[in-house]
């Protein structure tokens, strides 16, 4: 399985919480995990990464290759959403989305066909 992950942007916490909330009702098996962490540090996104990937049944290791990759290829990016993420204060994450690529695009689609 082919995995891929993003950052996405910063949050305020009880807003990331209630989105949370929403996917899950909506869906109780969402083909995507949204994640949020307070420090945009490659440990952070790996510790909370570690937590989903067996309620999903996910391979870690590719999974922790792909973070690894972007960490790696992005380094403008993920400055800039340290920044941001500094800027926006304690009451605030920094999301990021974590996925099969397959999931993902199933998701897309699913949203397209609703017309959004």
């Amino acid at each position: 399985m082919e995995y891929t992950f993003d950052i996405l942007g910063v949050s305020p916490v009880l807003y990331f919480f209630n989105q949370q909330q929403e996917i899950i009702q909506k869906n109780p098996q969402p083909s995507v995990e949204y994640i949020g962490t307070y420090k945009c540090t490659l440990d952070a996104f790996l510790d909370n990464i570690e937590r989903v990937t067996p309620k999903r049944g996910w391979n870690f290791d590719e999974i922790a290759n792909t973070v690894l990759n972007f960490w790696l290829n992005h380094s403008d990016n993920i400055r800039y959403w340290q920044s941001r993420l500094t800027d926006a204060g304690k009451e605030n994450l920094l999301v990021s989305r974590v996925a099969d690529i397959q999931g993902l695009q199933e998701e897309f689609e699913f949203l397209l066909g609703k017309g959004f």
